[in-house]
């Protein structure tokens, strides 16, 4: 059988049929999922393939239910497993001939977006020419999105608000130990929750013999022993967005699987999201949420915001090619990968002036190594599920990341430099945007006390 479950990643991303192949990043669902939350796409189901409404229902809950078993697969035939019955389940509700037709439907609705997109936005900044999509769907690297959505390119320690095609807010932050990455694709953001409780995993990570937290006990909301601060946002379990980092940790590494913001950041990021989000938290709501730290408050977004994880570590910034360390080990900073991102803007390496070339090379070569130092193997690349350019885990990732969950060591610290900048004159004004107001959760001293309140 040809599988939705198999092809719907690559074939929504890119505008072709089903792949034989089984994608090598299976974070697909969330794609599938993010369009049934979608009350446009719910009627274009009832309208166009007749779906009655209890179908369209049943199929929201598939989508959801099969996307967190996803999500928590601890191994690749677990989430194979998961794709599979996604895939086994709709057929039952629908048919396959309809199942066939909410594939094609959906890689419409993803191309009509992005089209759409690509001919409204134009450059999201004075003098930068954008990589957009293009209108069959394929990806491009360092693509800038078309619609409201939080962009986090993990090797660059960076999280963007974009705003209508537009950048509008940029935080450094902290990301997932190596042994912990942050995955790659599409998450959705449906809710801000201030005091969040804590209920820790079970991972050998948790206890240990000073461990004043036990598994699966849960931990009070503003207890110190609580790590997530005053706010998490999730994203797809494992996953959060949370405060409760100190300054120190950004730019590095600072969870396990999460993002890290200071409290003073997530604050700033929960406003933002809740107007973006059509819902107003106010000063007052805050103030009041931050003297009773014992009650939790869940705040519903009416408009679900898209969450972009990438793994892109050449990136095209503001005219700079920007080379960042492969930290995952995923072997993404390869020439292959080189020549694909300057050929979407219309360059090749043979195309760069002798100084220009060596630059690059030795860049590729000093930043194809992981948190240790220790060269990393190329991988082939592979598409994330939101259409970036990015790369599935290879087999010296997977194996950290299995050693670093069967035990309590993590890496914690980079060994040399984070990313190398070479400038290139013929990519003067074209890339993905420089920051925004860019927050890097440091504070001159002046305005530390006022930060150390909002902790």
């Amino acid at each position: 059988m040809q599988g939705l479950a198999q092809g719907l990643a690559q074939g929504l991303a890119q505008g072709l049929a089903p792949s034989p192949t089984p994608a090598r990043d299976v974070d697909y669902l969330p794609i599938l999922d993010a369009f049934l939350a979608d009350e446009t796409f719910r009627t274009e189901l009832k309208d166009r393939l007749g779906l009655s409404g209890e179908q369209v229902s049943r199929l929201r809950a598939v989508a959801r239910e099969e996307t967190s078993s996803l999500r928590k697969a601890a191994v690749e035939s677990d989430a194979m497993a998961a794709l599979t019955r996604a895939e086994e389940r709709i057929i039952a509700i629908i048919g396959a001939p309809l199942t066939a037709q909410l594939y094609a439907l959906a890689r419409e609705r993803w191309n009509d977006d992005e089209a759409r997109g690509a001919n409204e936005r134009g450059s999201s900044a004075p003098g930068v020419t954008p990589v957009v999509a293009t209108t069959s769907g394929a990806a491009l690297p360092n693509a800038i999105p078309a619609d409201t959505r939080i962009v986090i390119n993990a090797p660059a320690y960076r999280m963007d608000i974009f705003e209508n095609g537009r950048l509008v807010k940029s935080y450094q932050i902290g990301i997932g130990y190596p042994e912990f990455p942050l995955p790659v694709g599409m998450r959705t953001a449906n809710a801000i929750i201030f005091n969040p409780t804590w209920t820790p995993p079970d991972e050998p990570w948790v206890e240990s013999p000073t461990s004043k937290v036990k598994i699966g006990r849960k931990v009070a909301a503003g207890s110190s022993l609580n790590p997530l601060g005053l706010i998490k946002v999730p994203i797809g379990s494992p996953s959060l967005i949370h405060g409760g980092k100190p300054p120190a940790k950004l730019g590095g590494f600072a969870s396990h699987g999460c993002v890290g913001l200071t409290n003073a950041q997530v604050i700033d990021l929960s406003k933002r999201l809740a107007q973006l989000g059509g819902v107003e938290i106010t000063d007052n709501q805050i103030a009041k949420y931050r003297q009773n730290r014992a009650e939790t408050k869940n705040i519903a977004l009416r408009q679900p915001i898209p969450v972009g994880l990438r793994y892109e570590t050449i990136v095209v910034e503001d005219g700079k090619l920007r080379l960042y360390r492969d930290v995952y080990e995923r072997g993404t900073n390869t020439e292959e990968n080189l020549q694909n991102v300057l050929g979407a803007y219309g360059l090749s390496l043979e195309n760069l002036g002798e100084s220009e070339r060596a630059q690059v090379m030795v860049a590729l070569d000093r930043m194809g190594r992981n948190a240790s130092g220790v060269k990393v193997p190329a991988a082939a690349p592979a598409l994330s599920a939101d259409g970036d350019a990015g790369q599935s885990p290879n087999a010296a990732s997977s194996k950290h990341h299995k050693e670093g969950s069967a035990s309590r060591r993590v890496t914690r610290q980079i060994k040399g430099e984070k990313e190398m900048v070479v400038e290139i004159a013929a990519l003067a004004g074209k890339g993905y945007s420089a920051p925004v107001e860019l927050d890097t959760g440091k504070y001159p001293r002046a305005a530390t006390a006022t930060a150390r309140k909002q902790k």
